[in-house]
């Protein structure tokens, strides 16, 4: 009580030293230097004793700053920082049903109704099988114009699918940041297209419903989601921690899908049951599977692509571990990316290879017969490996892109015989890695490394 004389400024200073005291008081720095220094000169017995755990409320609480806490100065917590691959910023996706509104919008407007509605009302189509001159003849009638160029997406094009209308042109393609581009290409106007982002990551595989084409479903690393059109959502169908690859249908229906892990294993999932864990795990011996694909007939089989291995499974027989292939296609040396069952009989096998090759495989007996193809397939780290898929016509032609210039998206028969390179340098001046085929009429689709579709 002796500094009554003291200034308001000294009064204050002097509480603060004895508030400071007390609290260093309190944190006993005196006996924690004092136990250090103990430790650090007795001398280490040989018995190692087993320390005993330090209870919770013995340990002094460590102070961390708001801004570490995520904690605005009014006390509301922030919202979690999304993830950034690499440099750029993406969104990030909650878990369950997603409506379907284009990241430029909050709620859907005419252009967008105009998209989905055009979505609902194209049908079903059919198979037709030509004879090989004719196919040529209309891989040569086919062209790209100005018109049929356009950035559906941000980003590089990871996947593609083409809906099965015969009247409008209708083509989705996912990006590497999870954005979903839907694009009317038979509307010229600018409000054709429109960007949806369902996903956190890249998307790595996109089917059209082969039972309902209403429905699209993608795959990225953590989710499997069907866009339905006819409720404007996008359901989540499988959610799982290790990463997604691929997928594929088990049946005409599309109510099961056998689902490709990037560390090798597969999964099967029933979207009729409830929740969106898969039914069965299984290990089937790879250290990378990046496409599966089901046998277009017997649909117990399907065809798996990993590291140098590719491997035909039977589902029926799937089970946690020691799974072993019906047949295994041998004459690879480094990574495959890609491998397909042909559309009609799936006698044939097409692969893409990290050796700069491409491989028809002809199972018209006991033993594959294999025909191999030179093929630059060294597309480099900026673009999409190649995936070479069949024409969905034509049983025995495939469509693969290319690094040859000018730039050309190629089509071979099963034998390596170079049919058609489809080229317009006015119009086409990159690589196009993903490429996608109607399944009825004379629609090629090919997705660049920046987001932009050609259609011929």
């Amino acid at each position: 009580d002796g500094c009554s004389q003291l200034s308001a400024y000294e009064r204050k200073r002097l509480k603060n030293i004895t508030e400071n005291a007390k609290f260093f008081a309190a944190l006993k720095l005196h006996e924690s230097a004092a136990r250090l220094h103990q430790i650090a000169t007795k001398r280490q017995s040989h018995v190692t004793k087993r320390a005993k755990p330090k209870k919770v409320e013995d340990e002094t609480v460590r102070r961390r700053s708001m801004r570490l806490q995520r904690v605005e100065p009014s006390g509301i917590p922030m919202p979690e920082a999304p993830a950034q691959p690499g440099a750029e910023e993406y969104p990030q996706v909650p878990a369950g049903p997603l409506p379907m509104v284009p990241e430029d919008q909050t709620e859907n407007n005419k252009p967008t109704e105009d998209l989905l509605t055009t979505w609902m009302r194209i049908s079903e189509v059919l198979l037709v099988v030509m004879t090989l001159s004719r196919y040529q003849d209309s891989l040569s009638s086919m062209v790209l114009g100005e018109d049929n160029v356009k950035k559906v997406v941000k980003y590089r094009v990871c996947s593609m699918a083409i809906h099965p209308s015969e009247s409008v042109i209708f083509v989705a393609a996912g990006d590497k940041s999870g954005q979903i581009g839907l694009w009317n290409v038979s509307c010229k106007s600018e409000e054709g297209a429109h960007v949806f982002i369902p996903h956190n990551y890249l998307v790595s595989c996109m089917h059209f419903s082969p039972f309902n084409p209403a429905h699209l479903l993608s795959l990225s690393h953590d989710t499997l989601r069907c866009g339905d059109v006819t409720r404007a959502v996008f359901d989540e169908i499988c959610r799982s921690e290790e990463n997604l690859s691929s997928f594929d249908f088990l049946e005409d229906s599309a109510s099961t899908a056998i689902v490709g892990h990037w560390d090798g294993d597969v999964a099967v999932v029933d979207r009729r049951t409830p929740g969106t864990s898969s039914e069965l795990s299984a290990d089937i011996g790879f250290k990378r599977t990046r496409t599966v694909h089901v046998h277009p007939v017997n649909k117990q089989y399907f065809v798996a692509a990993g590291s140098v291995d590719v491997c035909i499974y039977d589902v029926r027989h799937l089970k946690p571990n020691g799974n072993k292939p019906v047949s295994s296609l041998k004459g690879h040396t480094k990574s495959v990316a890609s491998a397909y069952f042909s559309p009609v009989t799936g006698n044939r096998v097409v692969t893409v290879c990290a050796d700069d090759k491409l491989s028809p495989f002809l199972f018209l007996s006991l033993s594959p017969r294999l025909f191999l193809r030179r093929h630059n397939n060294n597309t480099g780290r900026w673009l999409t490996r190649f995936r070479a898929i069949w024409d969905p016509k034509q049983e025995d032609c495939f469509v693969v892109g290319s690094m040859a210039r000018p730039r050309q998206i190629e089509v071979f028969q099963d034998t390596g015989k170079l049919l058609h390179s489809f080229c317009n340098p006015d119009c086409l001046g990159s690589v196009c890695s993903i490429n996608v085929v109607h399944p009825s009429k004379n629609i090629l689709v090919g997705g660049n490394s920046s987001g932009r579709l050609h259609v011929f």
